[in-house]
């Protein structure tokens, strides 16, 4: 089956800063795609590129397997990390608006149901809540019925539960058929929604998987967490890969039961045992160093 998108050797320089190096990869109809990485990695020039609103400076964006034309900007809907609304209008004047821009809008009850936005129409843009905000820019990026939804760290600033509700209505979309391409910060997210992820760093593309193939390819799958006098054997002894951290020791295995089933034989005090499950964060964290980037 034909990709809905295929990106090859994009790459984007601005002056003499080069934002993305070579970048490739594709999109399957359907599926969710999450560009990862620190900041300045080249995640929201890529998608810029990729969206039409700035040009590359070299390499092929294939969209059904075409070049891009006038009509890509219909069949795609856009949720940027940050835009100003006008103040003075309201929810339901805001969607009135970007509807009649539209040859063939969705349908504004539906959208409005689906973004949970019946209760917000009378009230003014700038009166909005982060998260009530963020469900208006979905409902604006899905307005033209796109098959193709950019979203560009939709759950930036919200609380937990706002960003829960958002994930369900980003989920909901990709069950129907649409395809989506996010950036985010948030590994959780990334997991929860992405069938493939992509982790950028310095313009390139240094890892791409599944999620649950990332993990089980750059991290063990769990670590086992004990204090040092848990064990009645020389730490040499450990069967394990393993580190001390001050008077705890981590060791990584790849079935928590096979662990514990040697530990327990050969005498090891579980008492204080904690356990922790490799994720996401631990691969990017793994790939792209723990030092904080401006």
């Amino acid at each position: 089956m034909q990709p809905i998108l295929q990106i090859n050797h994009l790459r984007k320089v601005f002056d003499d800063l080069v934002a993305v190096t070579d970048v490739s990869f594709s999109v399957e109809q359907g599926s969710c795609f999450g560009l990862l990485g620190p900041n300045g990695a080249g995640k929201t020039t890529t998608m810029e590129v990729i969206e039409g609103i700035i040009p590359a400076t070299s390499g092929e964006i294939l969209y059904r397997g075409l070049g891009r034309d006038l009509s890509f900007r219909e069949e795609i809907g856009i949720q940027f990390q940050h835009t100003s609304l006008l103040n003075f209008l309201n929810v339901k004047e805001t969607l009135t608006t970007f509807q009649s821009l539209y040859k063939n809008p969705a349908d504004l009850d539906d959208l409005i149901n689906r973004c949970d936005l019946e209760s917000l129409l009378n009230k003014r843009n700038n009166k909005l809540s982060g998260g009530q905000s963020q469900r208006l820019m979905l409902a604006l990026a899905l307005i033209n019925k796109p098959n193709l939804i950019f979203l560009d760290e939709p759950s930036t600033g919200l609380d937990p539960q706002s960003r829960r509700n958002l994930w369900t209505i980003i989920d909901n979309i990709k069950e129907e058929g649409k395809t989506i391409i996010l950036t985010t910060h948030s590994m959780e997210e990334a997991e929860f929604l992405c069938d493939t992820v992509a982790i950028m760093d310095r313009g390139r593309i240094i890892a791409m998987d599944s999620p649950h193939n990332l993990i089980k390819t750059h991290c063990r799958a769990s670590s086992i967490i004990l204090p040092v006098e848990a064990f009645p054997m020389k730490l040499e002894e450990i069967p394990f890969p393993w580190k001390q951290n001050n008077s705890m020791i981590e060791i990584q295995v790849d079935r928590i039961n096979d662990g514990l089933s040697q530990f327990m034989a050969m005498g090891v005090d579980l008492t204080e045992i904690v356990v922790h499950n490799s994720n996401l964060e631990h691969v990017f964290l793994y790939l792209t160093g723990r030092q904080l980037r401006d």
